[in-house]
């Protein structure tokens, strides 16, 4: 907090500070300024009063813009700190986003690769499946096949033996019939 060192020859120096309100700094001021010009006035010299008078208006005006230039200069500063603040603010944040990324990508990544995995190891078990299958399949029908086969054997050995009978029957028919006679 800046302040401003107001003084009198006659008075001790007074310190106020910008905290003060302005009625009561412009009032006392105005009642300094009085009791100075009837100092002066008292004392009969006119022309110094006037150039104290000016001079304390100068002096014045001079505190001021101090004062305005010095709170303006605060502000900015304030400003310019906010602004870094706010910049070094937003790279950390980048930064911490940055390295978030990174890390779901390779999350991602992972994640993709065991999928990948996945999907072949489903594949090999599917193929592995189908060759399981194929194979009880193949099994089945070789076994069919073979089963077919002895079923044709003994079906063609009862043609040759229903054959044989059929033969039989007819000699024996011839016999009988001679026989008859």
């Amino acid at each position: 907090m800046s302040s401003v060192i107001s003084h009198n020859k006659d008075q001790p120096r007074v310190r106020k500070t910008l905290s003060d309100s302005s009625t009561s700094s412009t009032a006392s001021t105005k009642s300094q300024k009085h009791e100075k010009l009837s100092r002066l006035s008292s004392s009969g010299s006119s022309d110094v009063s006037n150039d104290s008078s000016t001079n304390h208006a100068e002096s014045y005006f001079l505190r001021r813009e101090n004062r305005l230039s010095a709170r303006k200069k605060a502000e900015e500063e304030s400003a310019n700190n906010d602004y870094k603040k706010m910049y070094e603010k937003a790279l950390a944040t980048n930064h911490r986003l940055k390295s978030r990324l990174e890390t779901s990508k390779q999350e991602l990544a992972m994640i993709q690769d065991q999928l990948q995995r996945t999907q072949k190891g489903r594949a090999e078990d599917c193929s592995s499946n189908m060759l399981e299958t194929e194979k009880k399949e193949s099994w089945s029908i070789k076994k069919r096949i073979t089963d077919l086969e002895e079923q044709l054997k003994v079906k063609a050995e009862l043609n040759m033996e229903n054959q044989r009978l059929k033969d039989e029957n007819g000699a024996l028919i011839r016999v009988i019939t001679k026989l008859s006679k």
